[in-house]
């Protein structure tokens, strides 16, 4: 039964979990917009070599990333769906292979299953998988390239080794134009051990060669071409990107050495009381090639980026499938051999931490109430608390029947907690729902102005308009506003005046503001008095008319 219905379930979970959320909630700023807007911006222009944000130049990633977000906006329409398919897309195959890898090693259908919803349902993956940026694109490169490593590995024919190269070399060029070097630099730190281990040193060389070819194959008339377009693409992007960020003393993000390690048990909910169980298993069982390869493939990554002096917590999403398939592996050992211990622990500490949020929430609304007159929203999230709290709560009574129950708990969370955040979230992180309320309006001015990157690509996206004025920010564009051709793209506090009547005598002027602190407020007051204004949360529109002739 498990091997007929695995496959069919997992697809049925990857629509409800992944699928059906996507148009519930607005952009999130700033990642989201952005991304949304650069690929827009392609559908636009029809400029497929160089990335551009709000008509400005934007160098800080490659260019593959965009093309499969602004593919999902050619086939699914410039919507939140469209926008966001590209990253359910990929963390959907991402599962896919820690079914196949799982099936390959252990070649037990509930343990491939187990895996693969495991890996479905970690905290970090399935949330990141409704929304629109690269890291789950690179992630399912980068799993790609380690998945045809060890098929590679494992591969009993010499067809079926070159094959699994060719694959390794594609999907290395692909997330080599997806994030930049690290693709082609994971693979590499995996490998290279793990074939010096096996005395297998010459066959990397070998078939290293082919992947190499492929990767050059895949990538290099892009390389080409936006060499051609922007020479100093590759400088900015070399130095700003890689070097300064892993080494600089002005790195952004900085965090400490052992930041991930904590963030690794957060990653892993609602399976995380697993993890002892599973680095014991895997510390029994460290003799075994295929255990000994999925250690090398979660540690040396993350000893890499607990290395760098930037840190940001979606960095260790190539870690998390290995960790997925020993997790899956220890869970599965657990059922077959009828130990309940640790699955009734793991609902355990699920069952704890659904109450105490169910509590908080109750708290919180008696307090400082988190929803005002939101009735539905609230609901919303009881619901999903309370799911979650019955799943784990039917874990800890039958654990050997009804272990994958976490797995419905995380489901229902990630397809309801976005439709349940409070107003005051939705107003002040998803402008482009406020922008969408004041369409007709914003849609007949003649300039556009705001003062925060994110809210201006909001309004850039949903007005389809990449020709926002920037008052009084710069931010990660300040690369960007310092070419010539950007001029009169940013202006200052001292310039807002004179800009603001030279504007108003060509015809009307919408704004997007967001108002948050006493900075904000002033750049608010020396705007004119005399338009329609708007408010939500800490957002503002102004329609400020032409003035007379």
């Amino acid at each position: 039964m498990t091997q007929r219905w695995a496959l069919p379930l997992l697809i049925l979970a990857f629509i409800a979990f992944y699928l059906v959320p996507l148009g519930t909630h607005g952009l999130w700023i700033p990642d989201e917009a952005r991304y949304a807007q650069i690929s827009q911006q392609i559908l636009i222009d029809g400029n497929w070599v160089t990335p551009h944000f709000m008509d400005l130049r934007y160098f800080e990633k490659p260019i593959a990333g965009y093309w499969m977000i602004a593919i999902g906006q050619a086939i699914f329409g410039e919507n939140l769906f469209g926008v966001r398919i590209a990253s359910a897309i990929a963390t959907g195959l991402s599962v896919f292979l820690a079914y196949a890898v799982a099936r390959r090693l252990w070649n037990d259908p509930r343990k491939s299953f187990a895996c693969a919803l495991v890996y479905m349902t970690f905290f970090l993956i399935a949330s990141l998988a409704g929304y629109s940026n690269l890291d789950p694109q690179f992630t399912f490169w980068v799993n790609l390239s380690l998945a045809a490593l060890w098929f590679a590995i494992d591969s009993p024919s010499q067809r079926q080794r070159l094959m699994s190269w060719v694959v390794l070399g594609f999907a290395c060029g692909m997330g080599f134009m997806t994030k930049g070097f690290l693709a082609l630099l994971l693979p590499v730190l995996i490998a290279l051990p793990y074939m010096i281990w096996q005395k297998r040193f010459r066959e990397l060389v070998k078939y290293g060669l082919v992947a190499i070819l492929v990767a050059t194959v895949v990538s290099l008339p892009w390389v080409l071409a936006v060499h051609a377009q922007e020479p100093d693409y590759w400088r900015f992007f070399f130095w700003h990107e890689h070097i300064r960020r892993f080494a600089g003393a002005d790195a952004q993000h900085g965090e400490p050495w052992w930041f991930y390690l904590p963030l690794m048990v957060v990653a892993s909910l609602p399976w995380a009381a697993l993890l002892p169980v599973t680095f014991k298993d895997a510390w029994r069982n460290r003799r075994e090639v295929g255990v000994v390869f999925l250690l090398l493939w979660l540690l040396l990554p993350l000893a890499l980026f607990s290395l760098s002096k930037g840190k940001l917590p979606t960095y260790i999403l190539p870690c998390l499938l290995p960790l997925a398939l020993l997790l899956g592996h220890a869970l599965m050992q657990r059922v077959e051999r009828a130990s309940t211990t640790a699955l009734r622990s793991n609902g355990l500490v699920n069952l704890l931490l659904g109450s105490a949020g169910l509590l908080a929430l109750v708290y919180l609304q008696n307090k400082k109430p988190l929803y005002h007159d939101e009735p539905w929203h609230m609901t919303l999230l009881i619901v999903v608390l309370l799911t979650w709290i019955a799943c784990n709560a039917l874990l800890v009574w039958r654990p050997l029947k009804l272990w994958s129950l976490p797995a419905l708990g995380m489901g229902v969370a990630v397809m309801l907690v976005p439709a349940s955040l409070p107003n005051s979230v939705v107003y002040n992180k998803m402008p482009d729902q406020f922008v969408l309320e004041h369409l007709q309006e914003l849609s007949q001015v003649n300039t556009l102005l705001s003062n925060d990157l994110g809210a201006a690509s909001a309004l850039s996206w949903r007005l389809r308009r990449p020709d926002i004025t920037l008052y009084n920010t710069s931010g990660e564009v300040a690369y960007g506003l310092a070419h010539a051709d950007a001029e009169g793209k940013s202006i200052t506090l001292a310039q807002i005046g004179q800009w603001m009547t030279e504007a108003r005598r060509k015809g009307s002027v919408g704004v997007l503001m967001r108002v948050k602190d006493s900075d904000e407020s002033h750049e608010m007051d020396l705007l004119p008095q005399d338009a329609r204004r708007y408010d939500e949360g800490n957002m503002v529109i102004l329609i400020i008319p032409q003035s007379a002739p």
